[in-house]
């Protein structure tokens, strides 16, 4: 970046730049408000960071993060843990749970099923929810990853997988739009997606 002669201002920049949607002129901008800081509360920022890198859990049960073994969700009395939600990554746990529409579980896959960048079905956590409904009283499982082909073709191996169990395998109904990512839904559109699930074998090209 031309207009930075400063080494440790450039290195910084550098640093932001690297988040997702940062552009220089945005990490610029971060990088001299933390100059303008106290020098503790610049330590107590990046040492937030490093707190969270080091600490931070997956449930062991569902793939959610968690500051312990097992997640909030899934120790909480008040959640339906017969009800389990699928998605692909953390932030749509977020994003189901800013709707309050919801009160089952999740399983975090981790991804999602594409061949173009080699992620095949065991590179996701999909064997750990077949045994999740073998070992469980799971009675629903609710499908909510993306609209996309990537998505699609997730569902419907884990439906391949799940067919045989005696429970409703669900998906969410298309009032997030085909191609959308959920995080980017709007809280209502999303909530009334998940209220209004069907059955899978009614959305399958008879």
């Amino acid at each position: 970046m031309d207009i930075i002669s400063n080494r440790l201002i450039e290195d910084a920049v550098n640093e932001f730049g690297r988040l997702p949607g940062i552009g220089k002129k945005t990490a610029l901008r971060f990088v001299l408000y933390l100059l303008k800081q106290k020098p503790e509360d610049v330590e107590g920022f990046s040492n937030a960071f490093i707190r969270l890198r080091n600490n931070i859990k997956y449930c062991e049960n569902c793939n959610n993060i968690t500051d312990n073994e097992l997640c909030e969700i899934c120790t909480s009395s008040k959640r339906d843990h017969s009800l389990v939600c699928v998605v692909e990554d953390i932030r749509d746990v977020f994003a189901i749970e800013n709707t309050n529409q919801y009160a089952g579980v999740y399983h975090v896959l981790g991804g999602i099923i594409n061949p173009m960048e080699g992620i095949g079905p065991k590179d996701i956590k999909v064997d750990s929810l077949i045994e999740r409904v073998e070992n469980g009283d799971i009675k629903e499982v609710i499908m909510a990853l993306s609209a996309t082909m990537e998505g699609d073709t997730t569902v419907f191996y884990i439906f391949k997988r799940l067919k045989d169990f005696d429970i409703k395998f669900t998906t969410i109904s298309r009032g997030v739009s085909v191609g959308d990512d959920l995080e980017y839904a709007d809280e209502v559109t999303l909530g009334r997606s998940i209220l209004h699930r069907i059955p899978y074998e009614n959305s399958l090209v008879k």
